[in-house]
């Protein structure tokens, strides 16, 4: 199918490129064009043999066309617990209130439960998912299904999962279909002992890969490792050898400048969680510390559990607003700087690099903002409009490999949200009566 958007404002996320006012094409699941109107008598003349004819033509009447975010850290499936384990810290929240839970789910629910927050991540602009969660196959299903694109990353611990399973995954689940890719990982340093977590570093070794998982996200965690190994767990999981082929880690709150000096060596990615840090009571993380170091950040929502939204504007702001707080500068942290940890960064972590920005050549991952709701006016400056006051109510239209996955409240993802609401609602009645 070929699309063209015409009187659009266009940004790109290219280094150093403003927004300008443009038009943009796709032809199945590729940009064709992004660029000013003047500029398309130049691309006949360089594609003589083009002759474009539009399916649908859409005039996006002045509002802005850029990337869909990239949610870098989520558990989807987790909608069955939203506002259910709520006001508990950490080790009580997962040990009472999650893990019992978790463990009555079949592959069946989380297929359906990921489709719900499928619904979530098309309205607010979310256009690909970096997963962790317990069946990896039915998660794949579901995204394929829906048209959502999703990379997982293994979730072994002591409990569930296996390096085994993992490596199966990641032979299995990588280049399955166009929507579906997978990463090596496991769940956190505290949930698996050092032989199971010498496994997946071997396996990192094996595919030459990057590995990600939960680190550092409590001073609890950090002390008991300690108390383990003599090491931080940043410190003890780069002495097995875990992050020699780079990968990154979840949360990363507490840290120091040798657990620093390793995230930059290694080429690791920080993907931070600000609304579940917040909420967790876990701290924050210190973001400003990470870009003054050239460590490149994204940013995740974390599971609907523990945050409870899987809205991309509100980590924005809040990645931005705790920063300043915590530095006590109100000039750290720019807008700009936070959107391309919610695109670009975010694409990179997971290895996304078609999926980056808007360019010819690249996938047609695209959300077009409503610039023309109260909270856009006046346009004084869109970036920081977006970061500070941007929320999922502006998205108007979210496209996924050249397909318009959510438009004006509509959705097209192959079922109707009143169907997912319905089985959503089923498999909480089953397992309460079974708890």
């Amino acid at each position: 199918m070929r699309i063209r958007f015409y009187n659009a404002r266009i940004l790109t996320m290219r280094e150093g490129q403003e927004i300008f006012e443009g038009e943009l094409w796709t032809s199945g699941d590729r940009i064709i064009y992004c660029d000013t109107t003047d500029q398309i008598e130049e691309y006949y003349k360089e594609n003589p043999g083009a002759m474009l004819v539009f399916d649908r033509e859409i005039d996006c009447k002045g509002n802005l066309l850029m990337p869909g975010f990239k949610n870098a850290h989520t558990h989807s499936a987790m909608t069955l617990l939203r506002s259910r384990a709520d006001d508990l810290p950490l080790a009580d929240w997962l040990n009472n209130a999650i893990f019992p839970v978790e463990a009555k789910l079949t592959a069946e629910d989380i297929y359906y439960l990921t489709k719900l927050a499928v619904l979530e991540y098309v309205s607010g602009g979310v256009t690909g998912i970096f997963d962790m969660y317990l069946t990896p196959e039915s998660i794949a299903d579901a995204c394929r299904d829906t048209g959502m694109r999703c990379v997982q990353v293994g979730a072994v611990n002591n409990f569930s999962q296996s390096p085994e399973l993992v490596e199966e995954m990641y032979n299995k689940l990588n280049g399955r279909d166009e929507y579906n890719s997978y990463i090596l990982g496991f769940h956190a340093e505290y949930t698996c002992t050092k032989e199971l977590l010498q496994k997946i570093a071997d396996l990192a070794h094996k595919y030459k890969a990057p590995v990600f998982t939960h680190i550092s996200e409590t001073a609890h965690e950090v002390a008991e490792c300690r108390e383990r190994y003599n090491m931080s767990p940043v410190e003890f999981l780069d002495s097995l050898g875990m992050f020699d082929y780079g990968g990154g880690g979840y949360h990363l709150v507490h840290t120091d400048e040798k657990d620093m000096d390793i995230l930059k060596k290694r080429g690791m990615f920080v993907v931070t969680n600000p609304g579940s840090n917040t909420k967790l009571a876990s701290g924050i993380a210190p973001i400003n510390d990470y870009l003054k170091k050239g460590i490149p950040v994204a940013i995740g929502t974390d599971g609907p559990a523990s945050n409870n939204a899987l809205s991309m504007f509100r980590e924005m702001f809040l990645v931005t607003g705790l920063g300043k707080l915590r530095e006590n500068d109100a000039a750290c942290i720019d807008a700009m700087d936070v959107l391309k940890m919610a695109t670009v960064n975010g694409a990179h972590a997971m290895g996304l690099n078609d999926a980056d920005v808007l360019d010819a050549g690249k996938l047609a991952d695209i959300i077009m903002l409503d610039l023309n709701k109260p909270n856009m006016q006046p346009i004084n400056n869109i970036c920081k409009n977006i970061v500070y006051s941007g929320s999922d109510s502006n998205v108007i239209l979210t496209m996924i490999g050249g397909i318009i996955r959510y438009e004006k409240d509509e959705f097209n993802i192959g079922v109707s949200p009143e169907e997912i609401y319905k089985k959503a609602s089923e498999i909480k009645v089953r397992i309460d009566k079974e708890l």
